[in-house]
């Protein structure tokens, strides 16, 4: 690992036509995971990363994954990007819009949701890069529309995302089906063990890129706890979109509370959108556009966004319901103080979440301080204890990666 980080992508060793096109794309110098994982991933080593949320880790794979297919011969798709949602494999195209312009690497994506049609119609293009949710791509791979023997590349991104959803048994389908000689980039914000399970089953000799410990929360979110009732959230969400003028992003536990949210937020005169799970894409692709480009000041969502929402300056994250998963809690608030930016992470707990709270802040190795004006009830002092015990997988998904397990039958679950 280096120790100093490059203060230009000209010291990196990319080619003329790759710098143009990364400053065209605003980006000036390079973040620490990027000027980590460049020059060995150009060698065709692979690589393990593990990042912060919005520490710049998509151009850190996206950039040396051009650089090399521009040097090979053209005909299949030989670079595969794995993501766990549409939003985030969707914001992967763009990345590679922008930067594979002057090199002439052109990306298709599929994932669920979408026109299967149109996808075909965009495989028989011929990219170079395919970019997938693994249900999805299993899908095309059982129609013969997709065939991984000609891979050289493969990314994982947010791997351990994938898990957390449990596309464990996809992946390991996937993985079957590429071929053994190919180089593997994985990132991920966290390194659960069910992630090195993976990591050991998918990467040979990498180069570790470890930028911050694993399973910190980024150091320019201010956090701050709010202890409330479920009956007074809805008051104090409302109470903290007046206080200022910051775009806001709401994370909720289930679909049909971001739906109530979302009326109670509109109702009350705000500009807000929702997305989840039960939206369609193109739903999910108007509520994100509109809350990136400031149509909507709020934006509404459940976790399946957590991973998927690339805006600059959100200024305030809030965690309406405390997450499930205490990873998910860092997931979260990195969608605010991405890259070099600053911004605010609330969270409102009940005397039910202090369970989960305890979680997080053993995750975190400090506790999350209390709101001003936030008293801590004298009761919760009992139900912060030490029962947590520590769980990387919801109830009902699979506890860890067994790798290189053949899975004969076909998995449907979400994509």
């Amino acid at each position: 690992m280096q120790t100093t980080v490059p203060s230009s992508f000209n010291t990196l060793g990319l080619s003329d036509p790759m710098l143009h096109d990364i400053a065209r794309a605003g980006f000036t110098e390079p973040t620490p995971v990027q000027a980590q994982a460049i020059p060995p991933a150009l060698e065709g080593r692979d690589v393990l990363g593990c990042a912060q949320t919005g520490t710049g880790k998509t151009a850190a794979f996206v950039i040396p994954m051009i650089e090399r297919l521009a040097a090979m011969p053209k005909g299949h798709p030989k670079g595969l990007i794995l993501a766990p949602t549409r939003e985030l494999a969707i914001q992967t195209q763009e990345t590679i819009d922008k930067l594979g312009r002057s090199r002439r690497i052109f990306a298709t994506t599929v994932v669920g949701g979408a026109d299967m049609n149109a996808q075909v119609r965009g495989l028989r293009q011929r990219p170079d890069i395919i970019v997938a949710t693994p249900g999805r791509l299993l899908d095309h791979m059982w129609n013969g529309t997709i065939n991984l023997q000609h891979m050289k590349i493969l990314v994982l991104d947010e791997a351990d995302r994938m898990l957390d959803m449990g596309f464990a048994p996809q992946i390991n389908q996937i993985l079957e089906a590429l071929p053994e000689e190919r180089q593997t980039l994985l990132f991920s914000a966290t390194m659960p063990t069910d992630l090195a399970d993976l990591a050991r089953a998918s990467v040979k000799d990498p180069a570790r890129i470890m930028v911050g410990k694993p399973s910190t929360a980024a150091d320019r979110a201010d956090q701050a706890l709010h202890h409330t009732t479920q009956e007074d959230k809805i008051n104090l969400l409302l109470k903290l979109l007046a206080a200022d003028q910051d775009s806001v992003l709401v994370f909720t536990r289930t679909k049909h509370r971001a739906d109530r949210v979302s009326r109670a937020v509109g109702t009350a005169g705000y500009k807000v959108a929702v997305i989840h799970g039960d939206r369609s894409l193109p739903q999910r692709r108007a509520a994100l556009e509109g809350f990136r480009r400031g149509t909507f000041r709020v934006l509404v969502a459940t976790d399946i966004a957590a991973r998927g929402i690339d805006v600059a300056n959100i200024g305030h994250v809030i965690n309406f319901d405390m997450p499930n998963c205490p990873e998910d809690y860092i997931h979260r608030i990195g969608r605010t103080a991405r890259v070099k930016a600053s911004g605010r992470a609330t969270s409102f707990v009940t005397s039910d979440d202090h369970v989960q709270l305890r979680a997080i802040e053993k995750l975190l190795g400090q506790t999350v301080p209390a709101a001003a004006g936030s008293a801590l009830p004298a009761r919760s002092h009992q139900a912060r204890d030490d029962r947590y015990q520590p769980r990387h997988a919801r109830p009902g998904q699979p506890s860890g990666f067994r790798p290189r397990r053949p899975v004969h039958a076909r998995q449907s679950g979400s994509r």
